[in-house]
């Protein structure tokens, strides 16, 4: 086995979207900082698209990123703009990764300070709120001068380290789109304010007949919790991305550069294509290129998930950042930069982090009007429990009323599909599996029919003569050579295979006049003034050649599962050569791997029929699932046929032959060593080309998509059991006349401390759900379904 420079290319939708009218799209990836629920993402993608150029854009809460589709030039300052008017910041991500890191590491630091030091004060005003009362206490701290001492611990609670609250929820009032800030901020500040007056002019509230009650341990909790919560959640979701964080580690600092016999030590980014580059034992490879000299053991575990050593020597291309473990060589740089597979997969795996899955748009349609809805149910809980509840009405209605604005938020909305996304994303970068965007995950997740080409892909891709049957009058050189001269031009294995057996018998080789080569059939050549075919004994047919001799020959061949191809000159049969193509190994147990989950496993092949079934006997496939003769125009029929029975059916192809059948089904899975075109109509990208991938990348498509669809759930049966709980649907039935009594004494109030910490825990347990997949391994491809 040889390593290659497997080339990744970007992803590409499969109707393009640009028209005459609007001109060419591109990409771009920008960072956005601020966010903190689905309310604030809804409102970053709307401000994007009020700037002309912006076709489209999409913004992923836990990774903080924002790609957005550009249609001409847009100027990056309106895009700035566009963001901060939204009350965000954004800045170009390209190129600034390790800021980025930084970025989130200040952010990390400084929610630490601001919880540390309102945790701090926050502990004597619950002391003195709570213990206050005590006789003992009261008799040399008067209950006034307690609540002064409150709020002076409270003031720098509420407005330095709840600083960020305010901003963001009056910024979300100014501009009419309320959001999770809006909610902590009313109702931090209805508790602030009501004991704020009752402290400085407790006199009002004696001639009004309403106890001075304070609730600043109520509002301090509140903050000091939602941070802490916070904090924990930025600490998680920094997890769900290590995956790429851990990529882009592998790429070495430094590359020592080989010019006129001189060695020396310089800095990745100033390595040149065509650089001659010098690789130590245990070192990693620099940068894409090709081996000059010497020979080494290499670790490709970076690329296929796997740390098996392969050989490699001059002439051998190598992958940057993987890992040389003996020997030492000298190589050619020929990929170098952005250019390079590694960071082609970064950029492949950020951009399907930033895509959004269907699901993800209902929670963002509902975002958009829950935090409206949420003022409207605290407001009628106040007004009801003002009216109707127990003394002190005006205070109890006043905490239900917070209760149900904190207990409210939207974050663990927010983060339930992009905290999966990422660590899904991640982790498949890690074991070789790329996707292409969240469309593509929820596509894995229906897939009931998989089809296989089976040249390339369940075969080995390189096929090898093993029979020459001439006709009479022609030797099997002769046959050879002229095969080899007609096919000279053909990238088909077959035909490659063809010429490299010339070769080895070191026979002439011409160079055609001219060459046509039909997809999937044979070639016409012009040799020396004479025209040359070589294809399936179906192509000679066609072409008025009689293929009747040597069919008994021919006949034989075929049942031991070798590929034929007739050669024909000036209108006659010269022969046949039977190639043939291995299994490739693990192929059988592959198959094995997704019937277990429950997936009907198809091969679709352009080769005959004798061959088609006898090699699907070897790999554990149904003969009735077996489509062969299948010409390249016709396999993305056959998948619609499949389709047209209601079944979602997934291609596996790696050549060219495979990139229109690619693109008809519902999910494209390319073998990495497959050509560009079949990568850029695959949905899924096998960097491996061994097939335990297969299995490997509908496993953990179906098992992201199955976290994504449990944090929605759970996030949405948080909120219609807390907002109600909130609002006092448990004090109804404890009070009035309810077949349920309280329980341990507890009458149904929920304290707005208590709201706060279950808001904060049910944003933590969604990114920790998420991280669940960080661990996924091949043990969970066969769990069933």
């Amino acid at each position: 086995m040889r390593p290659e420079v497997v080339g990744i290319s970007e992803p590409k939708p499969k109707s393009p979207p640009e028209s005459a009218a609007s001109g060419p799209v591109h990409s771009e990836q920008w960072s956005v900082s601020g966010m903190h629920c689905a309310a604030c993402v809804s409102r970053v993608e709307n401000a994007l698209l009020t700037v002309p150029g912006v076709r489209a854009a999409r913004v992923n809460l836990a990774i903080e990123r924002a790609e957005v589709d550009l249609v001409g030039q847009v100027s990056a300052e309106a895009l700035v703009a566009a963001v901060r008017a939204a009350g965000y910041e954004a800045r170009p991500a390209a190129g600034n990764r390790e800021d980025d890191r930084l970025l989130r590491e200040r952010n990390v630091t400084a929610l630490w300070r601001r919880f540390v030091i309102a945790a701090s004060l926050s502990l004597p005003v619950v002391v003195l709120g709570n213990f206050g009362m005590l006789a003992p206490l009261r008799g040399w701290l008067p209950l006034h001068l307690q609540n002064v001492l409150m709020l002076a611990f409270a003031i720098p609670v509420q407005w330095w380290a709840g600083a960020q609250f305010l901003r963001g929820g009056w910024n979300g009032l100014r501009r009419g789109t309320p959001d999770m800030d809006l909610l902590i901020t009313v109702g931090t500040l209805a508790a602030f304010s009501y004991s704020t007056v009752a402290t400085l002019w407790p006199a009002g509230f004696a001639r009004a007949g309403i106890p001075p009650h304070t609730y600043f341990d109520t509002a301090v909790v509140i903050i000091t919790l939602i941070l802490l919560g916070r904090l924990l959640e930025a600490r998680a979701r920094a997890s769900t991305s290590q995956a790429m964080r851990r990529l882009l580690d592998l790429e070495p600092r430094l590359a020592h550069r080989v010019r006129d016999g001189v060695e020396s030590d310089v800095a990745l980014d100033r390595v040149a294509v065509g650089d001659v580059l010098q690789v130590r034992p245990g070192e990693q490879v620099p940068v894409d290129g090709v081996i000059l000299e010497g020979h080494s053991s290499l670790d490709l575990a970076m690329l296929t998930g796997e740390p098996i050593p392969v050989e490699a020597g001059p002439g051998d291309r190598v992958t940057g950042a993987t890992l040389n473990q003996t020997g030492a060589f000298r190589m050619r740089a020929e990929r170098v930069g952005k250019d390079t597979v590694l960071m082609q997969i970064v950029r492949l795996v950020e951009r399907a982090q930033t895509s959004k899955a269907h699901v993800q748009r209902l929670a963002d349609r509902i975002a958009a009007v829950f935090v409206p809805v949420v003022f409207a149910i605290a407001s009628l809980a106040v007004a009801a429990w003002a009216v109707f509840g127990p003394e002190p009405r005006l205070a109890h209605a006043l905490l239900t009323g917070v209760s149900v604005l904190i207990i409210a938020c939207p974050c663990a909305l927010g983060l339930a599909t992009p905290t999966a996304l990422v660590a899904g994303t991640g982790r498949g970068a890690e074991l070789g599996v790329l996707v292409r965007d969240a469309a593509a995950l929820e596509s894995a997740g229906d897939v009931r029919v998989l089809v296989f080409d089976k040249t390339g892909t369940l075969t080995r891709g390189r096929p090898e003569v093993v029979a020459l049957v001439p006709m009479a009058g022609t030797t099997a050189d002769a046959l050879l050579a002229l095969a080899a001269s007609a096919e000279r031009n053909s990238e088909h294995p077959l035909a490659g295979a063809i010429v490299r057996e010339a070769e080895s018998r070191r026979l002439r080789i011409v160079t055609p006049q001219d060459f046509a080569a039909q997809r999937g059939r044979g070639i016409v050549a012009l040799l020396e003034g004479a025209a040359v075919l070589a294809g399936t004994p179906l192509f000679l047919g066609e072409q008025g050649i009689d293929v009747n001799g040597l069919s008994a020959e021919r006949a034989e061949l075929e049942a031991q599962a070798h590929t034929v191809v007739g050669v024909a000159s000036n209108g006659a049969l010269l022969g046949w050569i039977a190639l043939s193509d291995r299994l490739k190994q693990g192929a059988r147990e592959a198959v094995a791997a997704l019937e277990a989950q429950g997936i009907e496993v198809w091969m679709m092949t352009g080769d005959n029929e004798r061959t088609a079934l006898s090699l699907a006997a070897e790999a554990g496939i149904a003969p009735a699932r077996v489509r062969a003769a299948v010409l390249p125009e016709a396999k993305a029929s056959r998948i619609a046929e499949l389709q047209a029975r209601g079944l979602r059916v997934a291609m596996v192809g790696d050549g060219l032959n495979d990139a229109p059948a690619l693109a008809q089904a519902d999910l494209g899975i390319a073998m990495g060593n497959g050509t560009d075109v079949a990568k850029e109509a695959g949905d899924l990208t096998l960097v491996r080309s061994d097939l335990a991938a297969v299995p490997l990348a509908l496993g953990l498509a179906r098992r992201t998509l199955q976290v994504i669809r449990q944090n929605l759930f759970w996030a949405f049966v948080y909120n219609m059991i807390g907002i109600p709980v909130a609002a006092g649907a448990l004090v109804l039935l404890f009070r009035v006349g309810g077949p349920v009594g309280p329980v341990f004494g507890w009458q149904g109030e929920l304290n707005p401390m208590l709201a706060s910490l279950a808001m904060a825990l049910s944003s933590v347990s969604v990114v920790m759900s998420s991280l669940r997949l960080r661990s996924y391994a091949r043990g969970g491809v066969t769990a069933g379904r």
